[in-house]
C-alpha cells in the first residue's frame, strides 16, 4: 500500500479538503441484512458515533456526497469490529464504502451483511451526547429535498390557464 493511501485511511477527512467539490454531511445511513431472520434493516448513524448491528460494531468517521449539480456520488469512511462469544472485539473492516456499489466494499459477515445506502445532513434520531460531528441542519426532514424550498400547506397546487 503507498504512503499516499496510508494517509487517507489514518486521515479520511483530508479528502474533503482536497476536493472542495465533496459536502460533508453528520449523518450515515446504512442498511443490514440478518441472515438468519432473512430481515434487512435501515439505520442512521451519527459521524464518530458506534451502533451496534448484531455481532457488529460500526463507526462511520466521514460520509461524504457531491452537489446537485455532479454526478451523485456518496461515499463514506467506516470502522467494522465483531464482537466474538468471548466477547472479543476483532476489526473486520476498516476502508471506504460506496452507496452507488454496495457489492463492492460491503461488510460480508457470516450472519450480518452490512452496506452503506446514503448520507445526509439531518436525521429523526437524536445527535448523541457529545456529538462534535459536521454540523446537524435542524429542521430537516427526512427526503426533503434543500433545492425544492416549502410547501407550508402539504398540497401542491394545480396550474390554472388563464381565461
Amino acid at each position: 500500500m503507498s504512503q499516499q493511501n496510508n494517509d487517507a485511511q489514518a486521515n479520511p477527512s483530508s479528502d474533503a479538503a482536497a476536493d472542495p467539490g465533496l459536502i460533508e454531511n453528520p449523518v450515515a445511513v446504512f442498511s443490514g441484512l440478518d441472515k438468519i431472520t432473512a430481515r434487512i434493516t435501515s439505520f442512521d448513524v451519527y459521524m464518530g458515533e458506534t451502533v451496534q448491528f448484531g455481532a457488529l460494531q460500526l463507526t462511520p468517521q466521514v460520509c461524504h456526497t457531491r452537489p446537485a449539480t455532479e454526478n451523485p456520488e456518496t461515499t463514506a469512511f467506516v470502522q467494522v469490529d465483531e464482537i466474538t462469544l468471548n466477547n472479543e472485539v476483532r476489526r473486520i473492516f476498516s476502508g471506504w464504502m460506496y452507496a452507488a456499489s454496495p457489492g463492492l466494499h460491503a461488510v460480508e459477515h457470516a450472519v450480518y451483511d452490512v452496506w452503506l445506502t446514503d448520507c445526509k445532513m439531518a436525521s429523526s434520531v437524536p445527535p448523541p451526547d457529545g456529538y462534535d460531528g459536521p454540523p446537524v441542519r435542524e429542521g430537516a426532514e427526512d427526503g426533503l429535498d434543500p433545492l425544492a424550498g416549502e410547501v407550508e400547506t402539504g398540497e401542491v397546487g394545480v396550474p390554472v390557464p388563464k381565461p
